[in-house]
C-alpha cells in the first residue's frame, strides 16, 4: 500500500504513527505546532474525530480502507466486544505477529518478508501478509532466509522484552507461538477504536 510521506501524514493526524515520525524531533514539531494552534476557534466535529481515529488506525497497521472496513464488519457481527474482536483481528495479521516477534523493526519490513517468502507458519511458507495467525500456531523464519542479511544481526538486536505475553519467541530457532488471543490496551495504542466503530456506524 502506498502511503506518501509519513511525517506530514503523521503531523495532520497529530499522532506518531509511523516509526520514523517516533522520535524526539516530531515530538518537538508537534509541540511547536500545539502552542500556534491554540488561539484558533473552533470546535472538531464528531465526524473529523472520527476520521481521524480511523486514519491513525489504517496507517498504524498499513492496511487498506476496504480491509478495514471488512475487519469493522466482522467485528461488530461476531460478537458482543466488536473492539477486543477488531484489535485481535489487526494483530493478528501474520505482517504484525512477524513485527511483534521481533523479527522486523517496523511492520512495513515484516510485510516485506512474508510477501518475499521468507517466513512460514506451522512449516508452511506463506506470501500474505494479512493471513491470521490463529492460537497454537507457529510463525518462523524459513530455513533458507536465516542467512539472509535481513536476519543475520537479529541476535544481538532483537529486544525480547518487546515481545507481547500472547506470543512466545524462541531467539535460536527465529520461530515464535501465537499463545492466546490479543488484548485491547488502551495504553498502547494511538488511536480510539470506539471512535473508528462509531464511523463506520454512521
Amino acid at each position: 500500500m502506498k502511503i506518501g510521506p509519513k511525517f506530514k501524514i503523521a503531523k495532520r493526524l497529530g499522532a506518531p504513527i509511523f516509526e520514523k515520525t517516533q522520535t524526539q524531533k516530531f515530538a518537538l514539531s508537534e509541540a511547536r505546532a500545539g502552542k500556534r494552534r491554540k488561539g484558533r476557534p473552533g470546535a472538531m466535529t464528531d465526524y473529523k474525530r472520527q476520521l481521524i481515529e480511523k486514519q491513525k488506525m489504517r496507517f498504524s497497521y498499513g492496511i487498506s480502507e476496504r480491509q478495514l472496513r471488512r475487519y469493522v464488519d466482522e467485528a461488530i457481527a461476531h460478537g458482543h466486544q466488536p473492539i477486543t474482536l477488531l484489535i485481535g483481528r489487526l494483530e493478528s495479521r501474520l505482517d504484525n505477529v512477524v513485527y511483534r516477534l521481533g523479527l522486523a523493526k517496523t511492520r512495513r519490513l515484516a510485510r516485506q518478508m512474508v510477501s518475499h517468502g521468507h517466513i512460514t507458519v506451522n512449516g508452511r511458507r506463506l506470501t500474505i501478509p494479512s493471513h491470521k495467525v490463529d492460537i497454537g500456531d507457529t510463525v518462523a523464519v524459513r530455513e533458507g532466509s536465516r542467512a539472509s542479511g535481513l536476519f543475520t544481526t537479529i541476535v544481538d538486536d532483537h529486544e525480547s522484552a518487546g515481545v507481547p505475553h500472547w506470543l512466545s519467541f524462541d531467539l535460536k530457532k527465529l520461530s515464535g507461538e501465537k499463545k492466546s488471543e490479543p488484548t485491547y490496551e488502551p495504553s498502547e495504542t494511538l488511536f480510539d477504536p470506539q471512535q473508528i466503530l462509531e464511523f463506520y456506524s454512521r
